[in-house]
Parts: C-alpha cells; structure tokens; sequence
C-alpha cells in the first residue's frame, strides 16, 4: 500500500485554507443576516423612545384657577390651565385626555362631549383661550369644564387631568 505525501509546495494546505476561508464567509453571512435586524430594530425602539421622552419633557402645563360652576343645575367646576411647556398640543389630544372629578375618596372618570354642548353629569369639555389655531399653544389657557356625576356635598374637590402621553396635573380645592 503506498502512502500519500504532501508535495513539497504544500497545495493540499493551500486546499485546506480555502475550505476555512470559504467557512469563514458563509458563517459570517450568517452572522450578519441574524444580527442586522437585531440592531435595526433596536435602532429604532431607542429612535421612538427618546422621541417620546423629548415629548414629555417639552410638554408641561399648570392648575391656575379652579371654581364652582355658578350654571343652575350642572353643579360643575370650572378650571383653568396654563401651557407651561415648549409644546404646542392640538384640541383633539386634549379631546383624548381623561378627566378624573368629585368629591375627594368619591371622585370619578368623566367622559368627554362635543364642544358646542354644555356638559352634563358625568361628561367634561375644553375650550382653548384663546383658540386661533385648534392648538393649546405655550402661554394659552385651556379652560375645563368638569361635572361629575354626582357634585361634591363636601370639600374637598378632587381634579385630575392626564393628557395621553402621561403627564399629569391633579389639584384638590374647596368650593
């Protein structure tokens, strides 16, 4: 039986390496391909994060003035907010906020009406002063009408208003 020997140039190494070298890039193909979206996807949640937190940072806004609504028969408040932050907020993110209203330990969540209707029990409405643009501009006031299903018999009034992005206000005051 004879045995096999390398040549003396060593082509049966030169073989060798390129297999490996041939492995080397199809196993990295594969990394790449499994990789890649990892990162874009990654990308893009920290990109929609940090929008969001941006938002929240920028947007701010203050209880001024709270009262009893004087209106025979609706029993409701009246409160005012300032814009206080950089951010313009449009009327219909403020249409999808929530409203919570009443006595304090039996306040509950109000529903939002139409503007052009006056609340009823149980519902809230906003008006932006002054509306020239449909936006709740830095420095505006947003006025809030609130009237919970059942009006306060007691102080104090609980108030809460909490836009869709999270931030926000609560106030309790006498009437």
């Amino acid at each position: 039986m004879k045995k096999a020997y390398l040549n003396e140039n060593g082509s049966s190494e030169t073989i060798i390496t390129a297999i490996f070298l041939i492995t080397a890039i199809i196993a990295a193909g594969f990394v790449i391909n499994a990789v890649l979206p990892i990162v874009s996807t990654m990308s893009g949640t920290f990109q929609s994060s940090t929008n969001a937190a941006d938002e929240k940072m920028r947007t701010d806004f203050k209880i001024v003035a709270t009262f009893a609504n004087q209106t025979p028969g609706v029993g409701g408040y009246d409160i005012y907010m300032k814009n206080t932050g950089s951010e313009r907020i449009h009327i219909s993110v403020i249409d999808q906020s929530e409203v919570f209203c009443g006595q304090k330990g039996h306040f509950g969540r109000l529903t939002n009406t139409t503007p052009n209707t006056d609340p009823v029990p149980g519902y809230w409405k906003a008006s932006i002063i002054p509306n020239t643009d449909d936006y709740w501009n830095p420095g505006e006031t947003l006025w809030i009408i609130a009237t919970p299903p059942i009006p306060a018999q007691a102080n104090p009034v609980f108030f809460q208003f909490i836009l869709p992005n999270g931030i926000w206000r609560s106030i309790e005051f006498s009437v």
